[in-house]
C-alpha cells in the first residue's frame, strides 16, 4: 500500500461502539498498543468491519502533536502513545520527529522547531504522540 500519510499500522479491531451517526473502532497494532478512530457508520458498514477483523490506520505526520511532563494531566484524547525520540531532522521551520512506540513501531511528526526547544526533544527522550480519534482513517485490504 502507498499512501502519502507517514504513520500506517496494520492491526485488529478489538472493538466496536456503534453510535446513531458515527462509530468508535479500537484497532490493536503491535505490542497490543491500541489506536482508537472515530468513522460514520456507514464506513464501518462499507469496510466489513467487525471484531476481529483486520484493518490498518492511518495517520498524517501533521495530526500528530507530541507533549512531555503529562503525569496528572487528563486529555480527552483517546490516543496518547508514549516512546521514545529516535530521530529529530530539523528543517528551515519545522522538524521531523520519530518516536518509537514500541520494538519497531515508529509514529513519526512533524513539530515546529520552537516546539522541539520548547519540549527539549532530543534522540533518547521520552514523549507522548497525542492523535485525536477524529484524525485516524481507517482501512481495509480490498
Amino acid at each position: 500500500m502507498l499512501t502519502s500519510a507517514r504513520n500506517q499500522f496494520e492491526g485488529i479491531v478489538k472493538s466496536i461502539k456503534t453510535g446513531s451517526v458515527n462509530d468508535e473502532l479500537s484497532l490493536e497494532i503491535a505490542n497490543g498498543a491500541i489506536i482508537t478512530a472515530i468513522i460514520t457508520k456507514e464506513s464501518t458498514a462499507h469496510l466489513g468491519l467487525t471484531e476481529g477483523s483486520q484493518a490498518f490506520a492511518l495517520v498524517k505526520a501533521s495530526s500528530v502533536i507530541l507533549a512531555r511532563d503529562l503525569e496528572g494531566v487528563k486529555l480527552s484524547t483517546r490516543n496518547q502513545l508514549s516512546g521514545t525520540v529516535t530521530t529529530l531532522n530539523r528543517g528551515a521551520v519545522n522538524a521531523e520527529v520519530a518516536l518509537e512506540i514500541a520494538q519497531g513501531l515508529t509514529i513519526t511528526t512533524i513539530v515546529t522547531n520552537q516546539s522541539v526547544d520548547n519540549l527539549g526533544l532530543a534522540p533518547g527522550v521520552k514523549a507522548v504522540a497525542i492523535i485525536k480519534a477524529s484524525q485516524v482513517i481507517i482501512g481495509t485490504k480490498a
